[in-house]
């Protein structure tokens, strides 16, 4: 499902206009993003819970040459699943 059809649905399913309901996703979005890099958790009970993963710094290899490299550390944005989510 794109964007657009996601907006759809959500505009169906609250009897508003696409824009408002675009509005509305755009600004779940923001303040989502905004959250998780401010180093915040954002908790939906049942459903689920967006947090910042840390990754170490390691090293890895070129594919091609075989070369060694290092990895830097650094941060992922990942979500986890609520128990209502997983028991569907």
């Amino acid at each position: 499902m794109t964007k657009t059809e996601f907006v759809a649905k959500v505009a169906e399913e609250l009897e508003v206009p696409k824009t408002v309901a675009a509005e509305t996703v755009d600004a779940f979005l923001k303040v989502t993003t905004d959250l998780l890099k401010a180093g915040d958790k954002v908790t939906f009970p049942g459903f689920g819970t967006f947090d910042v993963a840390q990754r170490a710094a390691r090293k890895g290899r070129n594919p091609q040459t075989g070369a060694e490299l290092n990895i830097a550390a650094s941060k992922n944005g990942k979500f986890s699943a609520g128990k209502n989510l997983k028991n569907l």
